[in-house]
């Protein structure tokens, strides 16, 4: 009985790997197919046209904008707060609801948060529709992932390192900057990656915040669309799929090589501090 209970429990596990592979598999095959003819030089690197024709080369730029902005707004916010929950705050009901807040900023459909930054940061603060009021609001989407990564990579990093480095005679400022950190390296940057997959694939905060101009961007305060609105709007107003999994096919391939970048950064920094 109890060697059919581990083969039953085996044969799910093998089972959920095998369905796991093959959606990604089937996701992943049927984007390429459909939209791997449209990719070229010419597709990359020309302005789109309003009759439909030209490239995506706007898109991208607003796409790697607005990457690059959100999270160099919220990985420091995020990391510090993190950084203080865990190793600072003393533990309590106030901790406890700043972790609940947290998780449930967490679950919140993003066009609530594109509802927000529409208003606050549209229009209170008069960004008008912009990428940087996109990328504020984005930014605010994927703070609670980086907290709750940050925090959790700390966690792992015994206390053993944590007291060998204080007897030593470092400072507790010393001993995050020189020892905790390091450590937990690995666990931040897969909340920076998950972070940048978010951005990347974000269409309706940035609908409602960076608006839908198909044109390149002069700066960060200019109105633009990203891939993800462009493939929507092309698939809901002309039913274009065939270019909306073209479009895919470049969010892809520029999702790998932030996170490539990401990685080679994060070694180089942790070669630094040792």
């Amino acid at each position: 009985m109890r060697k059919l209970k581990e083969n039953l429990l085996k044969s799910l596990i093998y089972l959920s790997a095998f369905f796991t592979v093959s959606m990604l598999v089937v996701i992943v095959g049927y984007i390429f197919i459909k939209g791997i003819g449209g990719v070229n030089l010419s597709f990359l690197t020309s302005d789109y046209s309003a009759d439909g024709s030209g490239g995506i080369l706007p898109m991208i730029v607003t796409t790697v904008y607005t990457v690059i902005l959100s999270i160099a707004i919220a990985t420091p916010i995020g990391i510090l707060s993190a950084i203080y929950l865990q190793e600072y705050a003393k533990k309590g009901k106030v901790v406890n609801a700043i972790r609940f807040a947290t998780e449930s900023l967490a679950g919140i459909p993003s066009i609530i948060y594109g509802l927000f930054g529409g208003i606050f940061f549209v229009v209170v603060l008069n960004l008008k529709y912009s990428i940087l009021s996109g990328a504020l609001t984005v930014a605010i989407i994927i703070l609670p992932v980086i907290i709750r990564t940050t925090e959790e990579a700390l966690k792992t990093v015994p206390d053993g390192y944590r007291e060998a480095s204080l007897a030593l005679g470092s400072t507790k400022f010393q001993t995050l900057y020189k020892v905790v950190l390091p450590s937990a390296i690995p666990g931040i940057l897969l909340g920076v990656i998950l972070s940048v997959g978010r951005v990347v694939g974000e269409s309706a905060a940035i609908l409602l915040t960076a608006g839908t101009v198909a044109q390149m961007p002069g700066g960060i305060f200019d109105s633009a669309r990203n891939l993800t609105v462009h493939a929507y709007l092309l698939t809901k107003e002309k039913g274009d799929i065939a270019s909306a999994a073209s479009i895919g096919i470049v969010l892809i391939f520029i999702v790998l090589f932030l996170n490539t970048v990401a990685k080679f950064v994060a070694k180089k920094l942790n070669k630094a501090n040792y």
